[in-house]
């Protein structure tokens, strides 16, 4: 018998596929994708719909006279606040959303929830990774172990391997729940654009409501500087009237204590405005030293605010698109929770060469390769994913009556700026109607003193009268405007949630 053949070990190199197998491998990896995408296909977890909300039919307080807009009247009319045509207000409106430091916040805020819609977006492809190295090492004569000391001191060999690898891992998303992960980011990012819409308007209206403040403490510094005029020269007939003998020290300090009750409102007031002035530039984002607004009178015309019918409220006001676009967020959470159930496929491949010489490395003879999958789910924990799943629902009623209670906060606020402004209207009718009547009372005592039959002191008296008139009228229309921006405010000013970016 011939003896058997010697086995010699030699480096194989590997056999090309031939065109059918690559073709049937191409149709098994082709399959597995098709069915990894319909299985893909479904997301876990219940698909959102808006709650209904308290919603009215009309508004109850809408005062006499005032219709519904019409789709013309809402059309595009520049920023909101030049319904007051006021340019100084203009200036310092425009630099809200420059300069405003709570506005800056909240612009950072959405676009780091931007980022983190990225961030989850990013989890749908897989990942991959290249990598390089070299590794010199050593082994005593008949053992395979690489040691990793260069060099052996029982005179074994040593030797150098490169390594140029790359490696793709990936896992499907089978159940859905990386979508709904992305639902809820970009819901999220809708929620904090709407916040930044909302930071916005509500700094704009601040601002507006402590102009007009400040206008009014304008004008009431105006009167109580006629009031101090008129108290002085009472106080000056008072002290003539004691030295001649008519008047007794009583009356002499009586004037005395109205003039400088009169002095102490007007410092007051100038303690006011400046409060006023040092708020507006903070909204500006400015310290108080820098801005200085001249003295001017508060406007005596109130612009009319167009009112659409209220369902339009639940798109026009950003703080009602917030809440809501929370809803949607929380909701595909708890898709999340639900896909926690079942489990995860986690896909790897690893392609590359590894020899020496390095430049001989990428040599078909050298290449190396594998393909994984791996399947893992949780058999046991104690309850711990039911109670999330739970926790996940819980919260999307938080949601839910957080988006129903913000709907009938903001409507209690239109409804009580309609009515505030019903009742001001009337308010600043009687106080006008006041005012002129005070202003003939001043008219007559004045003719009589002239004529001789009274002491100035009723005149004095009377000018008390129309000034307070006039402070209440001067409150009126203070109160009236600053209703009037609430109730711009309340309806969302010049915004509308189609201005979310989808």
């Amino acid at each position: 018998m011939s003896a058997p053949p010697v086995a010699t070990h030699r480096r194989v190199r590997p056999e090309c596929p031939s065109p059918y197998r690559a073709r049937r491998r191409r149709g098994a990896l082709f399959t597995s994708l098709a069915l990894t995408l319909v299985l893909a296909a479904c997301a876990l977890g219940p698909n959102y719909h808006r709650p209904p909300a308290p919603v009215p039919s009309a508004y109850k307080e809408l005062p006499p006279g005032w219709k519904v807009s019409t789709p013309q009247d809402t059309k595009e009319r520049g920023p909101w606040w030049s319904v007051f045509d006021d340019p100084e207000l203009d200036r310092l409106e425009r630099q809200v959303s420059i300069s405003n430091q709570n506005v800056k916040q909240y612009e950072a805020e959405y676009r780091e929830a931007v980022a983190l819609l990225r961030a989850a977006q990013a989890q749908l492809f897989p990942v991959i990774a290249v990598n390089g190295g070299m590794q010199r090492g050593g082994g005593g004569g008949g053992t395979s172990a690489v040691s990793s000391t260069v060099g052996s001191g029982s005179g074994g060999s040593t030797h150098t391997e490169f390594t140029l690898e790359a490696t793709a891992t990936w896992t499907p998303d089978i159940w859905g729940s990386v979508r709904r992960q992305i639902e809820s980011r970009r819901a999220a990012v809708q929620v904090s654009e709407a916040d930044l819409a909302n930071a916005l308007l509500s700094a704009q209206a601040t601002l507006a409501a402590d102009y007009f403040d400040l206008r009014a403490a304008d004008s009431l510094r105006t009167l109580l500087e006629r009031l101090v005029g008129e108290d002085r020269r009472a106080l000056d007939i008072a002290r003539n009237q004691v030295n001649a003998g008519t008047a007794t020290e009583a009356d002499l300090a009586e004037a005395q204590a109205v003039l400088l009750g009169a002095q102490a409102q007007l410092a007051a007031v100038e303690q006011q405005r400046g409060t006023y002035e040092h708020a507006l530039a903070m909204l500006t984002g400015q310290v108080p030293a820098q801005l200085s607004i001249a003295p001017a009178p508060l406007a005596a015309q109130v612009p009319a605010v167009p009112i659409e019918i209220p369902s339009t409220l639940l798109e026009r006001n950003p703080a009602v698109a917030a809440a809501e676009r929370q809803m949607q967020s929380e909701n595909a959470l708890i898709g999340v929770a639900i896909g926690a159930y079942f489990p995860t496929l986690n896909l790897s491949a690893l392609g590359g060469y590894a020899g020496n010489p390095l430049a001989k490395l990428i040599d078909a003879g050298n290449r190396i390769w594998s393909l994984g999958a791996m399947a893992n789910d949780t058999v046991f924990q104690g309850g711990a994913q039911v109670a999330a799943v739970a926790g996940a629902r819980a919260t999307y009623d938080q949601a839910v009556a957080s988006y129903r209670q913000t709907v009938l906060t903001t409507f209690q606020s239109v409804e009580d700026q309609l009515l505030a402004l019903r009742v001001l209207e009337k308010e600043v009718d009687l106080d006008t109607q006041s005012v002129q009547y005070a202003q003939k009372a001043v008219d007559v005592a004045m003719n009589e003193f002239n004529a001789g039959t009274v002491v100035y002191t009723t005149v004095i008296t009377d000018i008390q009268t129309l000034i307070g008139s006039e402070e209440a009228l001067l409150t009126a229309r203070q109160n009236r405007i600053v209703a009037t921006i609430t109730l711009i405010e309340d309806l969302g000013g010049g915004w509308d949630a189609s201005q979310l970016k989808p």
